[in-house]
Formats: structure tokens, C-alpha cells, sequence
């Protein structure tokens, strides 16, 4: 397979996780990152500093905006929900204090 081909197929595959969380607004980021290891807001965070090995400056709050669809607080407001005891006990084992 050639480079561009592969770039394309992971843009693809990329868009397609992003269309995947937005059909998914229930899955709320403490799950994925209890999970997976990994949240809408590690993918935007990916995303800008992706940019900006490009030369590309976007800044964080523009990055969570491609992932997220929206801008992130109309977002939250819409569709983040308060921390239960119980994930918050998940997140805390999965990602103990140092």
C-alpha cells in the first residue's frame, strides 16, 4: 500500500470514530477513559499537537470542537452528566494519585 493511500484510509477511519462518539453522546469521557485510556478530549489534544507538527497552529478549544461537533460547552451543557460515586471510583483505580 502506498503512503497516500494509507493516510487516506486513516483519515477515514478517523472521521469515522469521531462520527461514532457523536452517535454515542451517552458514552461520557470518565467511561472512555476508564475504559480505554483515552477521551474526546485526549483525541483533540492529539488532534492540536498533530497541527502543530504540521506548522499548523489550532488551539485546544478549536480542536475540541472537531472532535466534540460543537463548541465544548455547548456540549457539556447539553450532554456531559455529573460524575456518579461509582465512576469516579473507577477513575480513581484506573488512574491512581501519584
Amino acid at each position: 500500500m502506498d503512503k497516500q493511500t494509507q493516510t487516506e484510509i486513516e483519515a477515514a477511519a478517523f472521521r469515522r470514530l469521531i462520527e461514532h462518539l457523536d452517535s454515542r453522546k451517552d458514552a461520557q469521557n470518565i467511561d472512555l477513559m476508564v475504559l480505554a485510556g483515552f477521551c474526546r478530549n485526549c483525541l483533540a489534544k492529539w488532534y492540536m499537537a498533530a497541527a502543530k507538527e504540521r506548522n499548523q497552529e489550532i488551539d485546544y478549544d478549536q480542536a475540541r470542537e472537531v472532535i466534540y461537533k460543537e463548541p465544548y460547552d455547548s456540549w457539556k451543557e447539553k450532554h456531559q452528566l455529573p460524575a456518579t460515586d461509582a465512576q469516579k471510583a473507577a477513575f480513581n483505580q484506573a488512574f491512581p494519585a501519584k
